[in-house]
């Protein structure tokens, strides 16, 4: 088996309210779907969703990757091979991970598909048939989250996630009016996003700790690790790396540091299923607990993060498997996440691959990829997407 063509386009889908971190608002989902086909006709179907606000990363940067570099080093190869695949993406380009996730998830599913096994099959079975999601609130009003939470926790979402870093004094109220809010037992958590100012991050953790917080995520800078670790040393909430964390090596430190309590892993940031388990590897070695996390993104990897967040028994925080539930119609696996809005768990399904229903790439929103794309999307495809530029 072969790989003979890989084709991609960009997908759009409106938030249902703009999605607001520390860093930025998104009015939209914006991702790329990328299809790998096998010389025998058997596909796969993968997924990268840049989200500038956190990454950094463009639509443009992220198709220039793909088609310049990443996409031209795997034609003829075997896509069941996935180390090797990795190995070939890493010759070819460093970094541009997400264009490399993106190829990673095809080929799982393209692999899962040829041998007749669900993703979960490739990545070790599962430990459970539904995996729990945490509702996750963004930057917003106090009234506004408090309400949504309270709302989502009544439906029976275990885990809520809100917010916050840009205002201490903000999020400590917040997080007191979200706890008397919720039923108790809910796990609450909130996401700095690095929001946090070194000199007074300790105070303010000890403060949110007083409110009901059960858990902090990337308080500091990415780079501030001894100061992850110094908050971790004080108690309180447990303290969870993210953006921190983007690849083997950065896990490697994390733990050395003694960084954080929870990695939470978000399969494209990492590169991939392939890479993503090898960071939760480390982590049960190290006795860390493990979130899988989003970007967020749609369907496609959102399917593939459940399955991973469904082999690992130390994937014990609720994943955030929540992108197909933040927009207003998901177009690339809506029946997987039909029911999840009202219960807080997502089935985990049993078909070949990573169990979305595409045979093509979806609409006709990149009308310039040619049927034959070896060599990926035109230049100019962008301007196809509904709402673009």
């Amino acid at each position: 088996m072969k790989i003979v063509s890989i084709r991609s386009q960009a997908v759009r889908a409106p938030y249902r309210r703009p999605f607001a971190i520390s860093s930025g608002t998104s009015p939209d989902l914006v991702t790329l779907v990328v299809e790998v086909r096998a010389d025998d006709g058997t596909t796969g179907y993968g997924e990268a969703s840049p989200m500038t606000a956190y990454t950094g990363e463009t639509l443009e940067g992220l198709q220039a990757a793909l088609t310049g570099h990443v996409a031209p080093a795997l034609v003829g190869r075997d896509p069941r091979d996935l180390a090797g695949a990795h190995a070939a993406m890493d010759a070819a380009i460093r970094g541009q991970r997400l264009a490399k996730a993106a190829l990673d998830l095809a080929l799982h599913d393209l692999a899962g598909r040829a041998a007749g096994w669900p993703a979960h099959l490739l990545l070790g079975g599962r430990v459970r048939d539904t995996v729990p999601t945490a509702w996750v609130v963004g930057l917003g009003t106090a009234r506004e989250t408090t309400e949504e939470a309270a709302g989502y926790a009544a439906r029976g979402f275990t885990h809520i996630k809100v917010k916050g870093g840009a205002d201490p004094d903000r999020d400590v109220e917040l997080v007191r009016a979200v706890r008397a809010a919720v039923p108790d037992g809910t796990e609450l958590s909130l996401d700095a996003n690095e929001g946090y100012d070194p000199s007074t991050a300790a105070r303010t953790v000890a403060r949110l700790g007083e409110a009901g917080l059960d858990l902090v995520e990337q308080p500091l800078p990415r780079w501030d690790l001894a100061g992850m670790a110094a908050l971790r040393g004080r108690g309180g909430p447990r303290v969870m790396a993210d953006e921190s964390l983007h690849s083997l090596h950065d896990a490697l430190e994390i733990v050395r540091r003694g960084a954080a309590d929870v990695l939470n892993i978000k399969i494209l940031k990492v590169g991939g299923l392939h890479p993503a388990r090898q960071v939760a590897a480390l982590a049960e070695a190290a006795g860390l607990a493990v979130k899988i996390g989003t970007m967020p993104e749609l369907g496609v990897a959102t399917l593939a993060a459940a399955h991973l967040a469904a082999a690992l028994p130390h994937a014990t925080v609720p994943a955030d498997l929540v992108g197909p539930l933040l927009v207003e119609a998901e177009p690339l696996a809506p029946d997987a996440f039909a029911g999840a809005r009202d219960t807080g768990l997502v089935a985990l399904p049993d078909a070949p691959g990573l169990g979305h229903r595409l045979t093509g790439l979806p609409g006709d929103a990149v009308r310039g990829v040619p049927g034959d794309a070896v060599r990926g999307v035109p230049g100019d495809a962008v301007r196809g997407v509904p709402g673009g530029r």
